[in-house]
């Protein structure tokens, strides 16, 4: 080995080059992330693109609104701004649904854990209850790394003032007739205040 390092003209270290490139490559490769997960999202042009599932756990693609204008809302059973918003929304949909406006709820206990019953319970609270006719999915998580994809979608879209990340129930996300994001509003937002929204992207403003 002293006389290989030792040796005239250096012919060693071409090969030590080499061994030394493969090693930076094989590093940098193992550290790089998968592209796959964020080529998939970049890919996603509209709300069209997801499948959800109901409240009975059948799978829904939002495909079946094309054309409607929506409005997209995380609710909870039990939290102070449960009953005015639920009073307010049926409020827009008995007005707006025959002209193209759904509203689609979906159920989450990530804050306070203020939905914590199951999927039946949730429904029974929402049409009995609060006299919801709109349509309750299958109660999803919003934020973190278990967040559905919908969602992660639509905090792409519209992020929220002090980050994108859901801050509580209610937050709201209007939907044009083309599946495009086109507005987010705050839980406190009262649902009435988001009705001349609604009416300049049904055309009957």
């Amino acid at each position: 080995m002293q006389r290989f390092f030792k040796s005239p003209g250096g012919c060693c270290f071409p090969l030590l080059f080499a061994l030394l490139a493969l090693s930076v490559y094989f590093f940098n490769a193992r550290r790089s992330p998968p592209l796959v997960p964020e080529m998939a999202e970049e890919s996603s042009k509209s709300i069209y693109d997801f499948a959800v599932k109901d409240i009975r756990g059948n799978d829904v693609s939002l495909s079946e609104y094309s054309g409607k204008v929506l409005l997209i809302v995380n609710v909870a059973s039990k939290c102070g701004l449960t009953q005015s918003n639920y009073k307010e929304l049926n409020t827009l949909y008995e007005k707006y649904k025959d002209q193209g406006f759904e509203i689609l709820a979906f159920p989450c206990n990530q804050f306070a854990g203020q939905e914590p019953g199951s999927n039946e319970e949730i429904q029974e609270t929402a049409c009995t209850m609060f006299k919801a006719e709109f349509p309750i999915f299958d109660k999803v998580e919003v934020n973190g790394k278990n967040a559905v994809p919908l969602y992660k979608f639509l905090k792409s879209q519209k992020g929220g003032i002090f980050g994108d990340g859901i801050k509580w129930n209610f937050t709201k996300f209007l939907v044009n007739r083309e599946g495009k994001v086109v507005d987010r509003y705050a839980p406190t937002t009262s649902p009435l205040k988001i009705e001349k929204d609604i009416q300049n992207l049904l055309g009957s403003a």
